[in-house]
This record gives structure tokens, C-alpha cells and sequence, in this order.
């Protein structure tokens, strides 16, 4: 085991210091550049479209832009917002959150370049859609063998290694808080997923519309009580956290590429930009133009890094947890645990842990369903499917005694995986992206509703949805 998360370590460090985050950062750049900053000029219109209702066809309402955007936020705001920032801290130094912020804002441009065209190239499934980078690698690129891989890479990251990582965390908090056996809240939280994910869809759709927007509330409400009782330090720590992101004694890591990897690191295993997670979520929207999930899924970026993650980032500054030896260790959720506990009392840790599970969980369904929308793009077979579930409960349990290092460790690499061939797709794509962007904005100019049809663009292959008569 040790030898196995000697080599996964050896293969992160070459990825994120080499390949992933030069990648990243040139891609969301160059989207920038192109889009005149998409993810600024457009960021009202983004709350405009997050309203929209699904439309209607043939009777049946499909996914919603709001319900579609709840998946996504459901997968994306997980531990990785409580126990990855805090790790990220402790690690890297209070400066790992400013580049975590930056991250945020540059590859928000990938999100929205991905999401679109997810929307644009969906299939029908029933009476919903599915779709994501392993559609348009197919469809787009006329790359099956690219979208074959993407798909075996993301159901392996997503549906067993990311729901390891948020089970790992839910034992840990459970047994701290509580003295719960990790196998038996394992056992728990796969009965609880199974219950759900042998619901399809729209159940995995009624669920996470009403967990997400509750959990991400009562966390910030949280974090807000935290900042006024401590207002009076707020200036300094965030006076500590710009000026540690560029000292070359930064933090625990003591080097300032320390803090820039760890803020890219963590930000993106937070808000996934750019990873081709989130496409899955919006190509289920019902909408009437693609731009419309291109703009909600760029919001979710934000949501999950500048008011979720900065809310972890306030209560784990606003106490020394972070500083002491081992931290960011074997106790990555116990920084932000204790460091609510510190300023807020013992209830807060009872909180701070139903929080953790609605994170956690609610990660859990979301990760699911990108798993099983990918299996179905490489065969669609009820017994693989079902195959499938039963493994996702089994890794569940895993992940509940698994060592906490190994399996985090293992999420990286998987990601790192996913997101080099997600964004090399998106590089190749990227112009239909910002065709669409422009036929959205003509129509806002002229006061329209933007609605896309086929014949808008017929030059353009392989869009069954956006057909004249659909």
C-alpha cells in the first residue's frame, strides 16, 4: 500500500507541477482573451437565465437551468470545500486562498466553454438529456475512441475514487464527533445513496434541488456569524492572505510555489473548471440556447470558490488550528472542526458535522449520476448500470476505512486524467463555443429571449436537439 501511494504521489507532482496547471492556465487565458472575459461582462445575465423554466415539449417538462445547476453544485460543493481548503491552508499558507481565487476567475472561461458545448451536442434520453466532453469528443471532433476514454476516466474518478474521498470524510467527522465505527457509517451513507440512485434521474434531481441551497446556506450563515464576531481582524487576514500569497516564506510550505500549487490544487478539485464534470450536469438542462448552462455553470464556479471555499478560508483563519504540527495530515477535516469549536463552541462541531454529511452526501449523488451518464455513452446495458451501482455502493464503504492520504491522493491523479483530455477537446472545439456566444448576445441586444435552432448554424453537424422541429 505504502509503495502503491509512493507512485501515485511521484505521478501527481509531475502532473500538477508540469503539466495540469500550465494547461489550465493557458487554456483559461486564451478562453479569456477570445470571450473579451466572458465569466465579468456576462455575470448578470448569469442570475437572468438561473430563473428560466424548462421548456415544455411534447408534454413533458424536462430538467430545469436551476435543477441542472443543483447537480452540478452538488457534486462540485463537497469536502473539498471544508476539508480540502483547510488542507490547502495548512499547507500551502494563508496565501493558498488568494490563488485559489485566481484559479476561480481564469478558468471560469473553461467552464462556460465547456458546459455550452455539452448543451450543444446532448442526445435524448427518454424524456431527458444526457450528454458531456464524451458526447462532444464523438460528435464534435468525430473522436469516439477520445470520448471512450474520457468516459472510463471520469466514471472511475467520480462514481468510486471522488466518492471514497467524500464517505473518508463523513466517517472521520461521524467518528470525531460522535464515536461512530467508520465501517458501520460506510454501511449508512451506501443504503442511504442506493435508496436514490436506483431512482434515475429526476429522483437524483429532487434531491439535490432542495439539499444543495439549504446546506451552502446554513454553511455561510455559519462563516457570517464567524466574520462579526471577528470584524475587527477581518482587514488583517485579509491584508495576510495577499501578502502570504507572494512571501517566500509562505506558510507551512515555506516556498511561494507551495501556496500557488495548493490554491490551484484545491480550487480546482473544488470547483472542477475545466475538469468536464460539470458539462455532464448541464447538457441535462432543458433550455432554449446552449450559452444559457454555459453562463450557469460559469456561476457555479463562483458560488462554489469565492462564497463557500472563502467561507471555510474565514473560520479556518480566524483560529491558529491550522499552524500546529500534523495539520493538513491525517486531520484535514479537523482543522475546520476545531477551528469552528474554537470561536463558536462544542455545539458548533455537532453542526459543523450534519453539514459535512449534507456536503458530503449530496456529492455523493451527484457524482453518481456522471458515472452512470458516461457508462451510457460507451453502452447502453441495464446490467452494466446496475453492475455499476452496486460497485459505487461497495467503494462507498471502501472509502469509509480507507487510508485518508491514499485516497485523496488518488482523486488527484484521476483528475489530473480527466481534465488534460477534457481540456484538449475543448481546444479544439473552442471556436463553436464562442459562435454561439455571439448568436446569444445579437439576440440580448435585441431584447430577445435567445433561442438557437440548427439552421442557425447549419454548417454545424451532429446537433439532434436543435433541430428546426424539435
Amino acid at each position: 500500500m505504502e509503495t502503491l501511494s509512493n507512485l501515485v504521489n511521484t505521478m501527481n507532482d509531475y502532473l500538477y507541477s508540469y503539466v495540469l496547471i500550465v494547461l489550465l492556465l493557458f487554456t483559461g487565458l486564451f478562453f479569456t482573451f477570445k470571450s473579451k472575459g466572458v465569466q465579468f461582462r456576462l455575470f448578470p445575465e448569469m442570475f437572468r437565465v438561473l430563473t428560466d423554466k424548462a421548456t415544455i415539449k411534447g408534454g413533458k417538462k424536462g430538467v430545469s437551468s436551476f435543477q441542472a445547476f443543483t447537480i452540478s453544485a452538488a457534486s462540485r460543493i463537497g469536502t473539498g470545500n471544508i476539508a480540502g481548503v483547510a488542507t490547502a491552508i495548512a499547507l500551502g499558507g494563508p496565501g493558498a486562498v488568494f490563488w485559489m481565487w485566481v484559479m476561480a476567475f481564469i478558468v471560469a472561461a473553461s467552464s462556460f466553454v465547456e458546459s455550452t458545448l455539452a448543451q450543444l451536442y446532448k442526445i435524448k434520453d427518454g424524456n431527458n438529456f444526457r450528454g458531456g466532453p464524451a458526447y462532444y469528443m464523438e460528435k464534435g471532433l468525430n473522436k469516439r475512441w477520445m470520448g471512450v476514454i474520457f468516459a472510463i476516466a471520469i466514471t472511475f474518478c467520480y462514481g468510486f475514487v471522488f466518492n471514497a474521498v467524500q464517505t473518508n470524510t463523513i466517517a472521520a467527522s461521524m467518528q470525531s464527533s460522535f464515536g461512530f465505527d467508520k465501517f458501520w457509517v460506510g454501511i449508512f451513507v451506501a443504503i442511504l445513496t442506493a435508496c436514490i440512485i436506483f431512482g434515475g434521474v429526476q429522483r437524483i434531481v429532487s434531491v439535490t434541488q432542495f439539499v444543495v441551497p439549504i446546506m451552502a446556506v446554513a454553511y455561510m450563515v455559519v462563516a457570517l456569524i464567524v466574520i462579526i464576531l471577528n470584524i475587527s481582524e477581518v482587514p488583517a487576514m485579509l491584508k495576510l492572505i495577499v501578502t502570504d500569497a507572494f512571501s517566500w516564506k509562505s506558510g507551512a510550505g515555506g516556498v511561494i510555489g507551495v501556496a500557488i500549487m495548493q490554491g490551484f490544487k484545491r480550487g480546482l478539485f473544488s470547483n472542477e473548471a475545466g475538469l468536464g464534470s460539470a458539462p455532464n450536469a448541464a447538457a441535462t438542462a432543458n433550455v432554449t440556447h446552449p450559452v444559457k448552462q454555459g453562463l450557469i455553470q460559469t456561476l457555479g464556479v463562483y458560488v462554489d470558490t469565492i462564497l463557500v471555499c472563502t467561507a471555510t478560508a474565514v473560520i479556518v483563519l480566524m483560529s491558529d488550528v491550522y499552524k500546529l504540527p500534523g495539520a493538513g495530515e491525517d486531520s484535514r477535516i479537523d482543522i475546520t472542526q476545531q477551528s469552528l469549536v474554537n470561536q463558536l463552541g462544542d455545539w458548533v462541531g455537532i453542526f459543523l458535522t450534519i453539514a459535512i454529511f449534507m456536503f458530503a452526501f449530496s456529492s455523493v449523488i451527484g457524482n453518481y449520476y456522471y458515472g452512470e451518464t458516461n457508462l451510457e455513452f460507451i453502452k447502453e446495458s441495464k446490467t452494466m448500470i446496475f453492475v455499476y451501482r452496486i460497485a459505487v455502493v461497495l467503494f462507498l464503504v471502501f472509502g469509509a476505512v480507507a487510508k485518508v492520504a491514499l485516497v485523496w491522493n488518488l482523486a488527484d491523479l484521476f483528475m489530473a486524467i480527466m481534465a488534460f483530455i477534457n481540456l484538449i477537446a475543448i481546444l479544439m472545439l473552442y471556436k463553436i463555443a464562442f459562435r454561439l456566444l455571439k448568436n446569444y448576445t445579437d439576440q440580448r441586444k435585441k431584447g430577445k429571449d435567445p433561442v438557437f435552432k440548427s439552421k442557425d448554424m447549419p454548417d454545424l453537424k451532429n446537433i439532434e436537439c436543435w433541430e428546426d422541429d424539435k
